[in-house]
């Protein structure tokens, strides 16, 4: 698995997503079903075919477009994909030392690869996802407190 250097779209690629977001907001309005059904017809093909495409599938590429929308690049990354030490610290955005010392402590999972650490995507958003949690509990105590305090 390779993780590349992501690119912001161009401008064009930005207009073209921004279109296409506004093309699909009356469907994107409607109730959530299972799946969505989209026509595609392929430059220069003389009708429209269509195709199903699950609801998770079409949410994930109305997030892609967005994000192009917004000038953002975009990295898709499967979940059981393994990441080096320096991959996966930059997916963090921390240091690389402080990913090992995470390592070591065991606060994420990771495998040896000879005398390489591998850590997988699942491992490291499950952490990330439960630091963001504890972050926001330890936000609403100190607001608490100082509301309590009178200082808000």
């Amino acid at each position: 698995m390779n993780v590349t250097e992501v690119l912001p779209p161009t401008a064009e690629a930005s207009a073209e997503a921004s279109m296409a977001l506004r093309a699909l907001s009356g469907l994107l309005q409607r109730k959530r079903a299972k799946s969505a059904r989209v026509l595609v017809r392929s430059e220069g093909a003389p009708k429209e075919e269509e195709i199903v495409v699950p609801r998770q599938a079409f949410d994930l590429f109305v997030e892609i477009l967005t994000q192009m929308a917004n000038g953002n690049g975009i990295t898709l990354m499967p979940i059981h994909a393994e990441l080096t030490t320096q991959q996966a610290a930059d997916l963090l955005n921390v240091s690389r030392p402080y990913l090992i010392k995470l390592l070591e402590q065991k606060k994420i999972p990771h495998r040896m690869v000879g005398t390489r650490r591998r850590v997988l995507v699942a491992d490291l958003m499950a952490y990330k996802k439960a630091d963001d949690e504890e972050r926001r509990k330890v936000l609403a105590e100190l607001t608490a407190e100082g509301e309590e305090a009178g200082e808000y």
